[in-house]
């Protein structure tokens, strides 16, 4: 086998702005976004999906709470594993439409410390957007997401452990495809009991690459590149940024917490733990950015 890689779809990957976001828009976006993890696949890569859960886990909320006089009510944690087999299954979907077989969908934990300070500060956006009137009604948490609308807001303590960590590098090295960690694993305590939250997509994903030995990361997202100044007049493309310029920047402000800044900080992370690279870039320009003809590239 050739080198593992593990592939982060983000959120546009899944369900891209001004989409609704239905089962059938999803999936036509998957096999677009999917395109050039499938090339990875057909030349011999070991590769492990993990995805955003977002839009998906806050819709589940919001129809938990709908009916909650007529159905049992969902803790966040449940939320969390629903969307990881709604999601898993669409991406396992996906991939064998292209003759892509056998692809295994792994409902996945991951370890968290409930009295982590996140506990009590919701960060974490899931959910549609909505305007200020309908946040001030929202009865909910809220925030504005990186100048897009608001956002409900969840909290989103950081990862541990991956429980299922073992399982993802034997389902591997038997040449299985695996989605796993999807929306950030499901939160639990350390004696395997639920913590409602989300968890960080891509500070799970670095830690599901370091647990199984993986030395790179493509972070497929709704940009092509990482960017300093974005969205001012000095905005300009970062073409690559060892891990220490990265760390500089992030506390410079440069990645928004909403957006970049959570990427930008996960590969930080994961370089320093033994990392290779990560690779920041659009998901159609998978192979290009794997091959350093595009996206932000950072390594040590």
């Amino acid at each position: 086998m050739r080198d593992l890689i593990l592939a982060a779809l983000g959120g546009n990957a899944l369900v891209p702005a001004g989409a609704k976001g239905t089962i059938l828009e999803q999936s036509a976006v998957l096999r677009r976004s999917l395109a050039g993890v499938a090339e990875l696949v057909r030349r011999g890569h070991g590769v492990v999906i993990t995805h955003g859960n977002g839009p998906q886990v806050g819709h589940i909320l919001l129809r938990s709470e709908a009916a909650r006089d007529r159905a049992y009510p969902l803790p966040l944690d449940v939320c969390v594993a629903q969307s990881q087999g709604e999601t898993g299954y669409l991406i396992a979907q996906a991939l064998e439409s292209m003759g892509l077989a056998p692809v295994a969908t792994l409902v996945t934990r991951v370890e968290v410390d409930p009295g982590d300070a996140a506990m009590s500060r919701p960060t974490k956006p899931v959910g549609p957007f909505m305007t200020a009137a309908e946040a001030r009604l929202a009865g909910v948490a809220v925030a504005e997401d990186a100048g897009r609308g608001w956002r409900r807001v969840v909290p989103s303590p950081r990862p541990k452990r991956i429980l299922e960590a073992g399982v993802v590098r034997s389902l591997l090295d038997r040449g299985i495809t695996v989605v796993a960690a999807g929306g950030g694993g499901i939160p639990v305590r350390a004696d395997g009991s639920g913590v409602e939250a989300v968890v960080d997509k891509d500070l799970a994903s670095a830690l599901l690459a370091i647990e199984i030995g993986a030395p790179r990361i493509l972070d497929l997202t709704a940009v092509e590149f990482a960017y300093l100044g974005f969205g001012t007049p000095r905005q300009r493309p970062i073409r690559s940024m060892s891990s220490r310029e990265a760390r500089r920047h992030l506390e410079a402000g440069e990645f928004l917490p909403g957006s970049m800044g959570p990427k930008v900080e996960a590969a930080v992370e994961f370089i320093e733990r033994g990392g290779v690279e990560v690779v920041i870039t659009l998901p159609e320009r998978a192979i290009d950015g794997l091959e350093g003809r595009t996206g932000t590239r950072i390594a040590r």
